[in-house]
């Protein structure tokens, strides 16, 4: 009988890597089977301690055993990898996770070739797109990854930007009633999207309207908010909020109700608040009571401070030239202050989001890791989730604390938990190998070079560099 249900989950893997195209089997460097991981560090993703000298064997595109590589033998006829000197992390799911990228002034194109491999090559198993420029091609972009034609992450859909009138960005449709909110929602969810967003100019009752609409199909709404302010949102039952106190509106001086404030878009609005102030205070206590997640994105605001983040060789080498050279150059205007401009408070506000969120998350709050791959152009998809775990750690969360944000806590706002999140027998075997131990030193996060996702193994490094000079471009 055992017998037969191996022959089974064998069976079962064999076809889901049979209906892979060639174009995916290229990039594949372990086509097996059965794969039993040995000698190598497993950072689970519970929270858990690191467990060193373990075995993890894949079969029919799960977690079949995790134990001590002294009592875990793989199974006959597995195809063995050696992870000596190596650590296996969940993949990530990451929350913030655009598949569009900014093309200069306020207009995004969609990359539907360099950011799906570079989420998948980085260790992003899954992702949530948070809002689309195109939903119709993030939607086919999916079947197209299920279906095993193309490369990439598990992706949950977020709908068009919910958005009302007078939008910052001319690609968005711009809401006018509650009434037009509701039928946008059902019009998407009809479409297959699986969460909403709303942004800045939707008014009190607009936003209302949508959650709502939202919850009636049992989908959740998440926002990047401006014209309502965070408590008016946790009132009116919104399940998320995204960027965390940074876009916050109620301390704001001119906040007008259901108006986006001009010093929305300064740096200075926040530029003497800290964690400790009261209103934080106050407001942390109103999110964790009504259960509002908050997704960091603390990789979108490091490029506010000048000289942030260190610039690496293969950031620069996924870039366009021109998308490259717009980077570089936003780069250094930053740290260039305009005269008669009061002094730039991008370093005291990182350093506040961070105090915050870390503070949110210990007073029993449900935070999330994302990234965000829009403002100067530098957070690339995949790279960007990285670097959010290792500033997670800078925020004054240990290694293991951040990588089970970046993975668990994402997998349980989805409903996921069961499936994916955690490296636990039973589950979907997306496991991210990387050479180093990041439970000691988190930029070994950045070390990826294997991902397996459902099973399959992707090689990372030439993931990467088949999408060498695209991002920008496609």
């Amino acid at each position: 009988m055992k017998k037969l249900a191996l022959v089974f989950l064998l069976s079962i893997c064999a076809a889901a890597q049979s209906n892979l195209s060639p174009a995916v089997k290229e990039f594949l460097k372990i086509d097996a089977p059965t794969v039993a991981l040995t000698h190598i560090r497993v950072l689970d993703g519970t929270g858990a301690a690191a467990r060193d000298d373990q075995t993890i064997i894949i079969s029919g595109g799960k977690i079949s055993s995790i134990g001590p590589s002294a009592s875990t033998p793989a199974p006959q006829g597995a195809q063995v990898v050696d992870g000596t000197g190596r650590s296996a992390i969940p993949g990530l799911v990451g929350m913030h996770d655009h598949l569009f990228y900014p093309a200069g002034g306020f207009t995004y194109h969609n990359m539907q070739e360099s950011f799906p491999r570079l989420y998948l090559a980085s260790g992003v198993t899954t992702i949530r797109t948070t809002g689309s420029i195109e939903p119709y091609s993030d939607l086919e972009l999916k079947k197209l990854i299920e279906s095993g034609k193309m490369i990439g992450p598990k992706m949950w859909v977020t709908g068009p930007y919910l958005e009302g009138k007078d939008a910052f960005i001319p690609q968005l449709h711009q809401i006018g009633s509650p009434q037009e909110a509701r039928d946008m929602v059902d019009f998407w969810v009809a479409q297959g999207v699986t969460s909403f967003k709303a942004y800045n100019t939707l008014t009190r009752e607009e936003l209302g309207a949508a959650i709502q609409q939202a919850h009636k199909h049992n989908i959740k709404l998440t926002g990047h908010l401006c014209s309502v302010t965070f408590p008016e949102a946790i009132a009116l039952g919104i399940d998320d909020l995204e960027h965390g106190i940074e876009v916050d509106t109620e301390f704001a001086p001119d906040k007008k109700p259901d108006v986006c404030p001009d010093s929305a878009f300064s740096d200075q609005t926040l530029g003497n608040v800290e964690a400790s102030d009261p209103r934080i205070q106050a407001l942390i206590k109103n999110l964790v009571a009504h259960h509002v997640a908050v997704t960091s994105t603390l990789p979108v605001f490091e490029p506010d401070v000048c000289g942030r983040p260190a610039l690496q060789q293969r950031v620069l080498d996924a870039m366009s030239p021109e998308a490259n050279k717009d980077y570089l150059a936003r780069r250094v205007r930053i740290c260039i202050p305009k005269p008669g401009a009061p002094a730039p408070k991008g370093a005291h506000n990182l350093k506040l989001e961070e105090d915050f969120e870390h503070a949110f998350s210990k007073a029993g709050g449900l935070l999330l890791a994302g990234e965000d791959p829009t403002g100067i152009g530098g957070t690339l998809a995949g790279f960007g989730d990285q670097r959010e775990v290792e500033l997670l750690v800078e925020a004054g969360f240990t290694p293991i604390e951040a990588i089970h944000i970046a993975t668990s806590n994402g997998a349980e706002f989805l409903g996921e938990s069961e499936r994916i999140g955690t490296l636990v027998a039973g589950k979907q075997a997306d496991v991210v190998v990387v050479k180093g131990d990041p439970s000691k030193n988190i930029n070994d996060i950045e070390n990826v070079e294997l991902v397996f996702k459902d099973g399959v193994g992707f090689d990372s490094a030439k993931l990467i560099d088949s999408v060498r000079g695209l991002v920008g471009i496609r």
